[in-house]
């Protein structure tokens, strides 16, 4: 598999016209964790601090 095409493949995506804090944080429900028809949601932030 060409480098290209593996970066494209592991390229995390979300759909056009999501909002994203409200769709991502989203629970599952009941029917859809039985269907296993989820997708668990990791949220990673950078937080700067000033070390003055």
């Amino acid at each position: 598999m060409s480098k290209k095409k593996q970066i494209q493949e592991n390229t995390p995506t979300i759909a056009p016209g999501m909002n994203d804090d409200e769709e991502l944080n989203e629970k599952a429900s009941k029917q859809e964790i039985k269907q296993n028809n989820y997708t668990s949601v990791t949220t990673l932030s950078y937080d700067e601090v000033d070390e003055s």
